[in-house]
């Protein structure tokens, strides 16, 4: 038995009608769910500026350090080894980001390479290289505090 008529053609009028909402409309439920963020994040610092309680005092607009009383300028020179140091700690914390999946994946490797020692050169290779860089930052003298006497 086949439905003759009005609900098919109303069911499938409105498909048509959907197919034809412009593209950039299918956006608007994304564009008022940001809104609704923002605006409950922008009400509930109203709101907290409008309950609290503002009484400023001095102890309050003093600069807080860890519990020390700020001594001197901020903005003091520093020497380039920390910045050194820092970049150098990065560089290696990487390289443990990327030694952990070698080592969990480290048996299934002869299986997915074909290859019985392929895993095994080529954590040989990134630690050649690892090494290398190691060798050059010793040689520089980079971690060797002692020489630099004239930031600290």
């Amino acid at each position: 038995m086949r439905s003759s008529g009005m609900a098919g053609t109303i069911f499938f009028g409105l498909f048509r009608q959907a197919a034809m909402i412009p593209y950039h409309w299918q956006y608007l439920p994304l564009l008022m769910q940001i809104l609704v963020a923002f605006g409950m994040g922008a009400g509930m610092v109203t709101a907290s500026w409008f309950i609290g309680r503002h009484r400023n005092s001095v102890v309050k607009l003093a600069a807080y350090e860890c519990g020390i009383e700020a001594v001197g300028d901020a903005r003091g020179r520093f020497s380039v080894r920390f910045y050194m140091v820092a970049m150098l700690f990065i560089l290696f914390d990487v390289e443990a980001v990327f030694m952990m999946p070698w080592a969990v994946i480290y048996q299934q490797l002869p299986k997915l390479t074909g290859s019985r020692l392929f895993g095994f050169w080529e954590i040989l290779v990134y630690l050649g290289f690892v090494a290398v860089g190691l060798y050059y930052i010793v040689r520089k003298g980079i971690l060797n505090w002692s020489l630099d006497k004239a930031d600290l």
